[in-house]
């Protein structure tokens, strides 16, 4: 079925692996459709626990395929493909229409979201890996935002996630300069959640899932995750009201009882992989 991505899971990790290695991974329309359905497969698998990003080869993404950004320099419509029999809409509708613009779908995906990044990261690819829930970057990768050198705009919501992840005056010397830096620097300026060797973000990501897995409610995982992007526009007010709700129906959930019960008697909890 899949093209330009690869779709794997072994329980409890499903790992979308972008598949251009021969232009860096490169995004096109299709890959972009593709990586839609692959992650809504992994939400409706109840196997699935967290969910892995990374690319083929030896980057993880160099930004949208150049063949379509000449077309759209000379006025043209991108080549279309008929796609129809990939048509997906994965995330969490209950996030509401900030989280149903382009790619600000990424952040109302029902289960983590892992960035592995492998190598470059630049463009259009460095805007995926930002919209995922973490990053876990190995030392050798190389990032870019590369928007100023094609007389672009920070696209895609970069203007709104990064300053959110690394403070507006970083994110503006990342967005104003196009500058290149790597995972070490990445891991100094807050974008890196763990620094990883080369070869092992990958499998670094897959331990981590695998740990929540075995220890976190995924009921809980979602809800937590809604509440993190949700609350980021609301009032704080707003934001303790909706959480003491959100307790209060917790608090009758069988995850909360399997909870108590796995802690008194000193057992790892078997909480239910079916999220809502």
């Amino acid at each position: 079925m899949y093209e330009h991505i690869h779709y794997d899971v072994q329980d409890p990790v499903a790992t979308i692996t972008l598949n251009r290695p021969e232009v860096l991974n490169a995004i096109t329309t299709r890959m972009q459709t593709e990586l839609k359905h692959a992650l809504a497969a992994a939400e409706a698998d109840k196997a699935v626990v967290g969910i892995v990003l990374t690319g083929e080869g030896r980057g993880f993404c160099a930004g949208a395929d150049m063949g379509g950004l000449q077309a759209a320099a000379d006025g043209q419509q991108s080549q279309r493909e008929d796609l129809s029999d990939l048509a997906a809409k994965p995330g969490n509708p209950d996030m509401g229409a900030n989280f149903e613009v382009t790619f600000s779908y990424l952040l109302s995906i029902r289960k983590p979201l892992i960035a592995a990044i492998n190598g470059p990261c630049a463009g259009l690819g460095f805007v995926l890996a930002c919209l995922c829930d973490m990053r876990f970057v190995e030392r050798q990768a190389k990032f870019s935002t590369a928007f100023v050198n094609r007389g672009l705009i920070a696209e895609h919501g970069s203007s709104w996630i990064l300053p959110r992840l690394i403070g507006p005056a970083k994110a503006l010397d990342i967005l104003w300069s196009g500058r290149k830096f790597d995972g070490e620097e990445a891991e100094r300026l807050g974008l890196a959640d763990r620094l990883c060797d080369q070869g092992s973000s990958k499998s670094a990501a897959v331990d981590y899932i695998a740990m929540l897995a075995a220890n976190a409610a995924p009921q809980s995982i979602k809800t937590i995750k809604a509440q993190v992007y949700g609350h980021l526009n609301m009032e704080l007010a707003a934001s303790m009201n909706d959480s003491n709700k959100l307790m209060a129906l917790s608090l009758k959930g069988d995850d909360f009882k399997e909870g108590v019960s796995s802690f008194v008697e000193k057992r790892a909890p078997k909480f239910t992989r079916v999220v809502d």
